[in-house]
């Protein structure tokens, strides 16, 4: 039985749809006046395989409304509960880099333990270490499947796929970078990044050839788009030609549209984890909703999740 929280019902639906089942089963959720939460399952349970969706953007309410499905869905009796959480908030409070402060991911996954979830199923984790933090299993997928198939199949991503450089924003980043170049057989280019603080960035130095270049930056999150945008303009500056980039969640607060809109990116194609607030000509959206429906199937039936990576 799939259910959703009140974050992203279209992805939900899509994924109901992609999994060939009877569509999403039905929950009441409602806050109080107060703003607390309400969770009532509108059928049995008993003795289910439960899958929640809901990602965890701010605010706080998204992962409050997860945690309180789980609690409801233990105890009406489900045979196990899977948290389906497209975009896992927090993921970036996921060390102690400064002196008195959380580990926030470290923190919410214990919630989702003690809540009563069985398994968790996300996609691209700000750092994959952090499924070391549970202590059930984690199944994580990646959004680089969906963006190169996008690559494959769209015209416009096939023209600009000729002469390309896949560029890291930082060095955080490289790792994915590198396997995107290697994927597509194009050269890799970083970007020294310094943070003087919090979303707020300083382009120091571009470490590759780019110059009459088509340039591909590659994140798992866009924010304020600080990083996405200054590192653009310093391609250009540096004599790029085409610049896009691939961002599988698109947080996109603060400024982040009007940097976008003001910046040298020609395009910026994010998938559907998180709703966008609104709509931008650069921006495209493409969906996850048949990559988390196979795998949800996978999960059902005992088979392999690590097998829709093969290739």
């Amino acid at each position: 039985m799939l259910f959703a929280g009140r974050c992203n019902p279209a992805l939900a639906r899509g994924i109901a749809d992609d999994a060939d089942c009877e569509g999403l089963s039905g929950v009441t959720l409602r806050n109080f006046s107060d703003g607390e939460i309400y969770v009532r399952y509108d059928e049995s349970i008993r003795g289910h395989e439960v899958f929640i969706i809901q990602s965890t953007p701010p605010p706080g309410d998204n992962w409050m409304e997860l945690l309180l499905m789980v609690d409801a869905a233990r105890r009406a009796s489900a045979r196990t509960i899977t948290a389906v959480i497209p975009y896992f908030g927090y993921a970036r409070q996921d060390r102690k880099d400064q002196p008195r402060v959380s580990i926030a991911a470290r923190m919410l996954a214990r919630m989702l333990e003690e809540a009563g979830v069985d398994r968790v199923l996300t996609m691209d984790l700000h750092a994959a270490q952090i499924q070391g933090f549970f202590d059930i299993p984690v199944d994580h997928l990646y959004g680089s499947v969906v963006f190169e198939e996008w690559l494959d199949t769209n015209p416009l991503g096939a023209a600009f796929r000729e002469n390309l450089v896949v560029v890291a924003p930082d060095v955080g980043a490289s790792k994915v970078a590198r396997a995107y170049a290697k994927k597509l057989g194009a050269d890799l280019a970083l970007i020294d990044k310094r943070r003087p603080q919090a979303n707020e960035v300083e382009i120091m130095n571009i470490i590759g050839d780019v110059k009459g270049r088509n340039c591909l930056l590659i994140d798992d999150l866009v924010d304020t788009a600080g990083t996405l945008t200054s590192g653009a303009d310093a391609l250009h500056a540096s004599g790029a030609l085409e610049i896009q980039a691939f961002c599988t969640h698109a947080l996109l607060s603060g400024p982040a549209y009007e940097r976008i809109e003001a910046s040298a990116l020609s395009r910026l194609i994010v998938t559907d984890t998180v709703p966008l607030r609104r709509q931008s000509d650069k921006i495209e959206v493409i969906t996850v909703a048949p990559l988390f429906a196979d795998a949800i199937h996978r999960i059902y039936t005992d088979e392999s999740i690590s097998t829709l990576f093969d290739d």
